[in-house]
């Protein structure tokens, strides 16, 4: 019995056992979910080096068919690519001069939700947050996840200026663009060129947090649709993703083409390379 457990069978308030006890009960299930994560990570991850099944399990010393079944129930590795245990998905308020008060745009709402409904199918316990309408928010917590723009807040406008390779910028009197400055290429929306066609172009990266205990999971884009086209390409491709940075520190820019109408995503593509921060600072 461990002394923690100890502690709270000693409570005598029933009211404060209670209250415990849930707290312990929440916690020790996130412990389970993410120990059931790493363990089927680690059969996925030897057996693509090569081993049977077999072979793990007389290495591990258990059954054959209790490592065929680790590597194919439980909760998939890549749903780290997220984040363990929990998420926070926060999305920006905005003002709303006509109803005054602060209102969500319809597409945050929109990618937030389809966040926490992947968050959830990964046995992530999610809950949800703001980026307040003056631009702060707190950055040092774990399991973040902001749709946010630098645009809307000076914070996230901090966090995307660690990015070694890809810069948000916006001159005097222009739209704004990601320039990738390993290449040199300036990206613009559609709607922000002569073609004003249906196009976006959205963020994704994982940048530390101010604090260096940890990071955030970073989704933006020039306009509103490009957010969904991240959204949309972690959903269908997380494993891929996850295969290629893991937990690294990474960035990337998204190609999206949506609906005019709807605004919903018609098809996503990378226009750049997954770039890993740690081999960006080694080069």
């Amino acid at each position: 019995m461990s002394d923690e457990l100890q502690r709270i069978m000693a409570i005598d308030d029933p009211y404060l056992l209670l209250r415990e006890v849930t707290t312990r009960l929440a916690d020790a299930q996130q412990e389970v979910t993410e120990l059931a994560r790493l363990r089927r990570r680690v059969v996925q991850d030897l057996h693509s080096q090569g081993l049977s099944y077999a072979q793990i399990a007389e290495k591990a010393g258990l059954s054959r068919g209790r490592i065929h079944q680790i590597r194919h129930t439980g909760p998939a590795p890549e749903g780290a690519f997220l984040g363990a245990g929990a998420v926070t998905v926060v999305t920006p308020l905005r003002w709303d001069d006509d109803k005054k008060r602060t209102v969500v745009a319809m597409a945050d709402v929109n990618s937030g939700k389809r966040l926490e409904e992947l968050a959830k199918s990964y046995g992530l316990d999610v809950s949800s947050g703001n980026v307040l309408v003056s631009g702060e928010v707190d950055l040092n917590r774990d399991g973040l996840v902001v749709v946010c723009g630098p645009g809307m807040s000076q914070d996230m406008s901090d966090l995307y200026a660690q990015d070694p390779v890809l810069s948000w910028e916006h001159p005097d009197g222009e739209p704004w663009t990601l320039v990738d400055r390993r290449t040199g290429t300036a990206h613009r929306a559609g709607q922000d060129t002569d073609s004003n066609r249906p196009y976006d172009v959205g963020y994704l990266g994982r940048l530390p947090r101010p604090d260096g205990n940890g990071s955030v999971l970073a989704i933006a884009s020039i306009h509103n649709e490009g957010s969904l086209g991240v959204v949309q390409l972690l959903a269908s491709d997380l494993s891929t993703l996850w295969g290629q940075v893991g937990e690294h520190c990474f960035s990337t820019l998204v190609g999206v083409q949506y609906d005019p109408e709807t605004g919903e995503p018609q098809s996503v593509e990378l226009l750049t390379p997954l770039y890993r921060h740690d081999e960006e600072t080694t080069a």
